[in-house]
Parts: C-alpha cells; structure tokens; sequence
C-alpha cells in the first residue's frame, strides 16, 4: 500500500481525495482515518486541517443517517495520532485509548440502545442453555446480576472494537510515514511495545474488579484489553525478530487469532501482563541506544 501513501502526501489535493473519498464509502472509513493520520503525523495538524475537514463533511452525513462509527473512528484515530506526534510513547498512546473507547461507549449507548437492548434479551433467553449446568447453580440474585452485565459488555465489546479500530488506522497511517521517510522506523517502535507495570497492574485490576462497582463499569473489561492485546502482539514480534526467526510464525498467529478469537485473545492479554511484569525483551537482550522514531524527521 506504499503506492497510496505517496499518493497522498504528493499534495493537498490527492490527500483531500483519499481522506473523502473513503470516508464517503460505508466499509472504508478504516481507510480514511488512517490517510488523516499520515497527513497530521507528517504535516502537523495545522497543515493539515484543511484535509481533515473534507473528510469529516462525509462523515458528518453518515452520521446523520444512523452511522455514527465514520466519524468516530476517524477523530479518534486522529486524537491518537496527535499524542503520538507530540512525542507521547506508543505505550501512553494505548492506555489514552482506553478513554477514547469510553467515549465510543456513550455515543454507542445513545445511537444503538434500542438494537444493543434486543441484542442482550436474545442473549439472555439462550443464556441457560448457553450455560447449562453452570447457569442453573447460580442464585436467583446472581442470574439477575449476570443478566444486567449482558447489554454493558456488549455496549463494550462494540466500543472496544471501534478502539481497536482506531489503533489499527493510527498504526497504519505511522506505518506508512515510516515507509516513506523511514524504512523500518516503524517496526523498531512496534516491537519495542510495552505497558509499563504499574498501568497493566491496574489494567487488570479494572478488568477483574470493575464489575463489582456497578454494571455499567463492567465496560471497562473489554476497553481495557485492547492496549494488552497490543502489547502481546508487539511482544510476539519482537521476540520473532531478536531470535530471526521466520515470518511463518507471525503468519499462524494472525490466522489462529482470526479463528480462535475467544481463546487466543485473552492468552494474549495474559501475556501482556506477564511481560509488563518480567520483561522479556529486556532480559533476552543486551542494551541498545535508542534507534530513533518512525517520523523521519529525526
């Protein structure tokens, strides 16, 4: 995808192109926000207004036809992408993510309540044959309670995936400034990925308590994940990397993340903790100056 990247920052009017142009598309939003993200990475946001204003005008009508994730994923890719021009590590830049999936949170709790609402009593009918043998030993108090978590955990896992989303544009749009002016830059800040110990303590934490503080809190769980989940991603590429290894076992991950979601996902969160805890990079590794940012801009 280098071809596009080039494309775009050969001037204002090919940016301008991308940015609308995908934004106006209903499955290429993800394609608009990470366009936006080169541009302000590169140009800054003042250079750059001028662009992300024609890709809002779409997304901006989107909205106003019951669409709200357009708009959503490409402010906040660009809100991420800000904190990560200001010079902000990518590890602050995941956890300030977490703030921005609650606010999806809301929009999604106000736009979608009513399809959220009917998804969740669907979930709660099948709920005992879901959990038969289990559901059945709980107490008429505790099914109520696991019934009040449905709609938040849902409302949750939707904002998480739009948080996900809006990494994934952020990442893309470095990815690309880094093919351009920085071969490689990229990959160094990846795999140099890395949730300090104290943030993924309360991570999990939030994950792990938070419901106890009220249902709506129960939302945290799946936005909290999402840097964790990033983290074990860049963990793993790091250490294929360090070892040379081949690209076959970054090439299974991705497929058996695609198709074991529910079981490889929380093995990467878990992994993440256990990293943030013993730092594994660190400790297989000899010390190494800083080799610099994926801007080129030195």
């Amino acid at each position: 995808m280098r071809p596009l990247a080039d494309f775009i920052m050969r001037g204002r009017v090919q940016a301008t192109l991308v940015v609308a142009g995908c934004a106006a598309l209903p499955l290429l939003y993800w394609l608009s926000a990470a366009a936006a993200c080169l541009v302000l990475l590169r140009r800054g946001m003042q250079s750059a207004v001028g662009v992300l204003a024609w890709g809002v005008l779409p997304a901006l009508v989107w909205w106003y036809y019951g669409e709200p994730r357009t708009l959503m994923v490409l402010l906040g890719s660009l809100g991420l992408a800000a904190l990560l021009r200001a010079g902000h590590p990518w590890s602050r830049v995941l956890l300030a993510s977490i703030g921005l999936g609650l606010v999806y949170g809301v929009i999604l709790g106000t736009v979608y309540r009513e399809p959220i609402d009917e998804l969740a009593q669907v979930l709660q009918t099948h709920m005992p044959r879901m959990l038969e043998g289990v559901y059945q030993k709980l107490t008429l108090e505790e099914q109520a309670r696991l019934e009040a978590l449905i709609a938040p955990v849902l409302n949750g896992l939707i904002a998480a995936m739009l948080q996900a989303g809006s990494v994934l544009a952020l990442m893309l749009g470095r990815y690309w400034q880094a093919a351009l002016y920085n071969p490689g830059g990229f990959g160094r800040e990846f795999r140099a990925l890395r949730i300090p110990r104290v943030a993924a303590l309360v991570l999990l934490a939030l994950m792990l308590v938070g419901p106890n503080f009220g249902v709506q809190v129960a939302m945290l769980t799946p936005l909290c994940s999402v840097p964790l989940m990033f983290a074990a991603l860049a963990l793993i590429h790091g250490l294929v990397a360090m070892n040379k290894l081949a690209r076959f076992w970054l090439i299974g991950l991705y497929l058996m993340l695609v198709l074991f979601l529910q079981a490889i996902y929380p093995l990467l969160v878990l992994v993440a903790i256990v990293d943030s805890l013993i730092d594994f990079r660190g400790r297989l590794a000899p010390a190494k100056g800083d080799e610099g940012s994926a801007n080129g801009e030195g």
